[in-house]
């Protein structure tokens, strides 16, 4: 396949199957990174770790409800020698894994202008996507002391040249491709044509897209796509086809989604026959005020709410935790 079919809908052909026994399992990933104003211009200096203080509660409640946490892992944060003890202590004992996220604007080599254009680390010169990639990988595997399997760039930001830089990295799965979500009018990927299952990058099936999951939910979801394109210029509409039951789009995260309207997708994920169901959420939000979707510390509680109430409804169902290295061994064709 040609470099660009990171940033296109992939052919029918490329969908990956996973081995037989594999069954549905859901992956917990972390987008573990600093804290940053999100109303603000992006920004090199300022910004801060103090939600690492907060990470071992979270682990710790992984274990307990059976969850296996991918923390997928920034410059700031693996250059912050508490940040890779705690981390580092979970990995060791097999409690949890850790991939890449690249944040270029905080990634060294320093060499372009903070713009959100080039917040989109696809967007830059691909010397310099390697650049910062392999710096950060590398100090990513010398860090935890082992090579990491998974990558997802930071805003979801892919580029065309970003899937021959993986491979020759030794990424086996990525997870950048935000299914139904189009991020055009800043300058980065549009994903709203991209399928939510499985599929492989590369002819040579060595890189597999593991997209982070949505879907959309309503009366006339199989509409979706138009409609979402249409509603997002008229105001309003979305909200109205969301009230009357018509349309919903739904991630599965505990940012902005409330547990029935994740449960909602799940069930639609499910039965669509989706392998593996991919959570996210932002690591800062594990602390009250460090973003949009942790105010307070009832914000901060309501996290751990929504995923003890999720992944008791998954255990429910003989939905089970995954590992990247499960996936990848999964990984037949």
């Amino acid at each position: 396949m040609a470099m660009e079919s990171m940033l296109v809908p992939p052919p029918a052909s490329a969908a990956a199957q996973l081995a037989p026994g594999f069954g549905q399992r859901v992956l917990l990933t972390v987008d573990t990174e600093e804290e940053f104003d999100w109303g603000a211009p992006f920004r090199r200096d300022g910004y801060g770790l103090s939600h690492v203080a907060a990470i071992p509660r979270f682990q710790s409640f992984c274990e307990a409800i059976g969850a296996h946490p991918v923390y997928l892992v920034d410059w700031p944060i693996v250059t912050d020698p508490r940040a890779v003890e705690i981390i580092g202590d979970a990995v060791k004992r097999g409690t949890a894994e850790v991939g890449v996220q690249l944040h270029p604007w905080v990634n060294p080599p320093f060499e372009e202008e903070v713009t959100r254009f080039n917040s989109f680390a696809g967007n830059l010169p691909p010397a310099l996507e390697a650049a910062k990639f392999m710096g950060l990988r590398d100090a990513i595997e010398a860090a935890f002391g082992s090579a990491p399997l998974i990558y997802r760039a930071g805003r979801y930001g892919l580029g065309p040249h970003t899937a021959d830089l993986l491979k020759a990295a030794g990424i086996r799965i990525d997870t950048s491709v935000r299914s139904l979500f189009d991020y055009s009018g800043e300058g980065g990927p549009d994903y709203s044509h991209h399928p939510l299952a499985p599929y492989w990058v590369d002819a040579e099936r060595a890189l597999l897209e593991l997209p982070v999951t949505s879907v959309h939910w309503g009366l006339l979801r199989n509409l979706g796509v138009p409609l979402q394109r249409l509603g997002a210029r008229i105001p309003h509409a979305l909200g109205a086809l969301s009230r009357l039951a018509l349309l919903e789009r739904i991630a599965l995260t505990p940012e902005g989604v409330s547990a029935e309207e994740a449960i909602r997708g799940i069930d639609i994920a499910l039965d669509s026959g989706l392998p593996v169901l991919v959570l996210s959420f932002h690591s800062p939000t594990l602390a009250p005020g460090l973003t949009p979707y942790a105010a307070d510390e009832a914000a901060v509680e309501a996290l751990y709410a929504w995923l003890a109430s999720i992944y008791a409804d998954l255990a429910r169902r003989g939905v089970r935790s995954c590992t990247v290295s499960e996936i990848v061994a999964a990984s037949v064709g």
